[in-house]
């Protein structure tokens, strides 16, 4: 009751415009929070309840269709790949159970064999049958053994040899942990590789003399699923456009390993602050700009999807763009703006040193400001924006800081600072009309770059951005710190990295391991290729 009054009492001290913003901001996070949407995971249903919602305020707004279908962009979220029900192994007429008694390793080739191996006999246009006891327990104290890698290469060297599958199983006493992994990006062979349980092959391989008649077909495929981008637009006829976004997926029940919950519970993360907050300023500001005068300026207002996956979407806009990239003139991006701090006032502005004008726009020693603005120069980090900078865009990036509950179930609507964002719409739509009155396009200039992710620490960095997106073997370049050992090493945005030093990459996941065996001072070469064409270079951590 004292919050309700207290709210009350603040609410009714507000200008009657500012009273509807603070509702429109309750009534959407509420909604966007809310369980129903099962925390908004991209390409899920509840990312589609949280689309409806926005482009039904979009409607209601009387902005402009600007996706390619209606206000929706559509793009694809690689997942890896997956075992087709098309997939099945028999031994003597005898079908073995997907998963449980085998499973085939994701780089396997598609297609069907049918033959009569012999278990001990490894005979050139057969499959052979390899027990991986003798490798186990002859490295069990070698800490550079990698099993995966073995299997692997195991494949290459056998099919020299003449093998045409490979069918592995494991009778050591020590547990192998083998199993098929949808991400993992390694090289497709040119024949089979399957695995066999322990209890399978304690069942059919007894007999190191028997012959099996075998009849094995691997279907695997790529594991895909859709998100979505809302893009509405304000078309003043006019010759530069301005940019305006934030992103509304969140983590769903933390299925994509992003939780920082960790007691393995399946609950529901709603986001309210990450970025359900986000999303509603971006709402209120388009209602904002629709009925204001601020007509030197086309708006495009965007809400991404698949951030929480890495900037899927705005990456996906910037390469696929609705309107000419040439033409804006810069991006705004509101990232967890709804738990400013009543006590301390700090409101992060990120990007400020992507043109020079935004000092000028932006007066950080302000007495009546009602913020403390602690800026960050750099236009990258784990948001949205960085999509823009790597196009040569001015950005500029609003955030309220961490908090104990980000990334967690916790972070829920009845804890946002609902006042407070409002002052945060409030300052964003006066920097807008301050720069609306220059009525010309901002100088771009490089900043200093900053990581991508905030979860991991490592003593080393390459000084690289990965690209996300990318769904081949490797890491992609997405773009090149200045003065790091990456931009050293002459590598450039589009080069993909496949082997750090004695370890081969063919996945950010390992990239990142590879990254950690390595200290600072330490020297090695990186191997990647440019288009068709293989390289390597010297590097120093």
């Amino acid at each position: 009751m004292l919050i309700f009054f207290s709210v009350a009492g603040l609410s009714q001290k507000l200008k009657k415009s500012d009273q509807l913003i603070l509702t429109n901001l309750e009534t959407h996070i509420h909604y966007l929070a809310d369980d129903k949407l099962e925390g908004r995971r991209a390409g899920t249903p509840g990312e589609e309840l949280a689309m409806d919602y926005i482009s039904d305020q979009f409607k209601q707004i009387g902005l402009r269709p600007k996706g390619t279908e209606g206000y929706y962009q559509a793009f694809n979220i690689n997942e890896g790949k997956q075992i087709n029900t098309g997939t099945h192994f028999s031994i003597n007429d005898k079908e073995l159970t997907l998963n449980d008694d085998y499973f085939p390793f994701v780089y396997s080739p598609n297609g069907s064999i049918e033959a009569l191996p012999a278990i001990s006999v490894q005979e050139a246009g057969m499959p052979w049958f390899i027990n991986l006891k003798d490798a186990i327990d002859d490295n069990a104290n070698n800490p550079h053994f990698d099993l995966r890698e073995y299997v692997h290469q195991q494949a290459a060297d056998l099919k020299k040899k003449g093998a045409t599958a490979l069918i592995f199983y494991n009778t050591s006493s020590k547990e192998d942990a083998l199993k098929f992994d949808g991400k993992d990006k390694a090289e497709s062979t040119s024949i089979p590789v399957i695995y066999v349980s322990k209890a399978a092959a304690n069942k059919y391989f007894k007999d190191a003399s028997a012959s099996l008649d075998i009849k094995l077909k691997v279907d695997i495929g790529e594991k895909k699923r859709v998100g979505h981008n809302v893009i509405g637009y304000i078309d003043n006829s006019a010759p530069t456009c301005v940019v305006i976004g934030g992103h509304f997926d969140h983590l769903g029940y933390g299925e994509d390993g992003n939780s920082m919950l960790r007691t393995g519970e399946h609950l529901i993360h709603n986001g309210a602050d990450d970025n359900a907050s986000g999303t509603a300023a971006v709402i209120e500001l388009a209602r904002l700009l629709k009925n204001s005068k601020l007509n030197k300026s086309n708006y495009l207002f965007i809400a991404f999807s698949g951030e929480e996956l890495g900037l899927f979407g705005s990456k996906y806009f910037v390469d696929n763009p609705t309107v000419s990239l040439a033409s804006i003139n810069y991006m705004i991006n509101m990232d967890m703006v709804g738990r400013l701090n009543d006590s301390t006032k700090v409101l992060i502005v990120g990007g400020y040193g992507t043109s020079p004008e935004w000092s000028l726009l932006i007066n950080t020693k302000a007495k009546k400001s009602p913020f403390v603005i602690k800026v960050d120069s750099s236009g990258t980090g784990p948001s949205d924006h960085t999509s823009f900078y790597r196009k040569d865009i001015p950005v500029l990036f609003f955030f309220t800081g961490l908090h104990a509950d980000y990334h967690k179930p916790t972070d829920d609507a009845d804890k946002i600072n609902y006042t407070g964002e409002l002052t945060i719409v409030d300052y964003i739509y006066s920097l807008i009309e301050k720069e609306n009155k220059e009525n010309h396009k901002l100088a771009f200039q490089k900043t200093r770059e900053t990581q991508s992710t905030s979860s991991t620490r490592f003593s080393v960095t390459l000084g690289i951005m990965p690209d996300y997106s990318f769904a081949g073997t490797g890491v992609r370049v997405d773009g090149v710190s200045d003065g790091r050992p990456a931009q050293k090493a002459g590598l450039q945005p589009g080069d993909v990295i496949v082997q750090l030093g004695d370890h081969h990459v063919t996945s950010l996941e390992n990239y990142m391991e590879a990254l950690g065996s390595f200290k600072k001072g330490d020297a090695t070469v990186v191997k990647f290729k440019r288009g068709a064409e293989n390289k390597e270079a010297p590097i120093q951590f």
